[in-house]
């Protein structure tokens, strides 16, 4: 509320008050009138006990709406965005409730982005400034999540259509409350540096004899300032002639202690395959060790092929993933890469990394597995280049290789940035879309 006077025909004033203008206001939108569902503004409750934005839908399918307003901003400023809500009777809350930021010009049209996006694809595209769609990234009490970003603002913004939604569920409610955007400092940059190991152990007696000839690949590595260095699938039994069953053992177990010891020495995060036992089964493992020696955390391969289960390899049936100095890292094997559920749940559950011992597969797929994930994805194979197989690479965000291994006893290695987004013609930042946007699966 703010007082306005104005002078009429001389020294003739008058006084009123106005609340502040629309601009400065929430509004309530729907795409249709058909499907707009109720909306309520409270001066009290929300978080903070200041009000709430609360949008409500009746028993019908499809009803889709949202709070709206235009903040001030400026291009190449970076803005902070958050705000909270907390839902009740909402099935799937990650796909019916969203914010986005819509970068706006004076008049109110899109803005063009002219640098940062991808270009090895739809060549000559002049891409828009897409919508930003920020991430749920804490838990309050009583229900409430934060949702919140940072992002730049692309030349041209001189403002941001900030949008709270409430979409296709049936009988929900969603409060909003709190909500920021505020100019803030740029992100710090998270580089790491993956390094992959194209090497296949040979004439090894003993399974400690297969890992000690990986000992100057992860030197290497290591002397070219690596902070990750994968090695290849089943890495005992690939150098040794024996069975699955002779080369099992315990993890942690010898293996991973002598890795362990070179992680340590060289302060860097291994990942090796190796074969546990638990008992009566045997598991295709992949084991990440850290700079402290220990094993920070196993995954067991959950696709087995044939030549697997019939010599009596078990699966796995989880999906970890580890938070870690450089950044959160998954990992997969070899077969697993035909099957896009399992890097999908890795991402799903916040991989940034996907570390894959692979005997072989397709390239295209680790391509794939890269892009659809829009994950950094390092494979390690046992695959000649001249068989037009399998990479030992590393691949970015958009499937691209940046670097691979050619050479037998040859390590590669690529510096990444973790806070680099990569941004797309029509989808802008789609790593932050998915969360929103993939399928309900099944019992979800």
């Amino acid at each position: 509320m703010k007082t306005i006077v104005i002078t009429l025909a001389g020294s003739f004033c008058v006084a009123f008050q106005i609340h502040a203008a629309s601009a400065d206001t929430w509004t309530a939108v729907a795409p249709r009138e058909e499907i707009r569902p109720q909306f309520q503004r409270t001066e009290a409750g929300g978080k903070s006990g200041h009000g709430a934005l609360v949008i409500r839908a009746d028993e019908r399918e499809g009803l889709h709406g949202w709070w709206q307003k235009a903040f001030p901003a400026s291009g190449g400023q970076h803005y902070r965005f958050s705000a909270w809500h907390r839902t009740e009777n909402i099935a799937v809350p990650r796909r019916s409730v969203l914010a986005r930021v819509l970068w706006r010009d004076d008049t109110g049209k899109e803005v063009k982005r002219h640098e940062g996006v991808v270009t090895n694809f739809a060549k000559n595209v002049v891409a828009t400034a897409e919508p930003e769609y920020p991430r749920d990234t804490g838990a309050g009490k009583e229900g409430w999540i934060e949702t919140s970003g940072v992002y730049e603002a692309p030349p041209g913004a001189t403002q941001a259509r900030v949008e709270l939604h409430l979409m296709w569920a049936p009988n929900g409610r969603v409060e909003w409350s709190d909500v920021a955007f505020l100019a803030t400092e740029p992100p710090p940059p998270r580089k790491v540096r993956l390094a992959s190991v194209h090497y296949r152990p040979r004439g090894a007696k003993t399974t400690m004899d297969a890992c000690r000839q990986f000992a100057p690949l992860i030197e290497e590595a290591a002397r070219r300032n690596a902070d990750l260095v994968v090695l290849g699938e089943t890495l005992t039994y690939a150098g040794v002639n024996s069975t699955y069953a002779d080369c099992a053992e315990s993890i942690p177990g010898p293996s991973t202690d002598y890795f362990g010891e070179l992680a340590k020495e060289h302060r860097l995060y291994v990942v090796a395959g190796l074969i546990e036992r638990d008992r009566h089964q045997l598991f295709n493992v992949a084991v990440l060790i850290g700079p402290d020696g220990k094993v920070g955390g196993k995954y067991r391969k959950v696709c087995l092929p044939d030549g697997e289960y019939d010599k009596g390899i078990s699966p796995g049936s989880d999906y970890p993933v580890f938070d870690t100095r450089l950044g959160k890292i998954g990992m997969m094997i070899c077969y697993d890469g035909f099957f896009p559920e399992v890097a999908r749940e890795l991402s799903s559950r916040g991989a940034e990394i996907i570390a894959w011992p692979v005997w072989g597969c397709n390239p295209e797929q680790a391509r794939a597995r890269a892009c659809e994930n829009q994950v950094y994805l390092v494979s390690s194979t046992y695959e000649d280049v001249s068989r037009d197989w399998m990479l030992t690479a590393i691949y970015g965000q958009d499937g691209s290789v940046l670097a691979q291994a050619k050479e037998w006893g040859t390590v590669c290695i690529a510096e990444v940035d973790l806070n680099q987004r990569t941004l797309w013609p029509w989808l802008g930042d789609f790593k932050a879309q998915i969360p929103r946007q993939r399928p309900v699966a099944r019992g979800e």
